[in-house]
């Protein structure tokens, strides 16, 4: 499992990032949500690494 939390905002993003953001659950600024480790996770955290942490979790 993988940590996921959004750092900065939506503010001047492409639409193409916005829509991965939602993809993953992240609405607002610090909210943090928890993915299963799989390749489509992997190419969705590695589109908009700039704006998220992540973390992996023992799970």
């Amino acid at each position: 499992m993988i940590k996921i939390t959004l750092k900065r905002s939506y503010a001047g993003l492409t639409e193409s990032m916005r829509r991965t953001l939602r993809a993953l659950g992240l609405k607002k600024i610090g909210m943090t949500v928890e993915k299963k480790t799989d390749p489509a996770i992997y190419g969705m955290i590695h589109k908009v690494s700039h704006l998220v942490s992540i973390e992996e979790t023992g799970k």
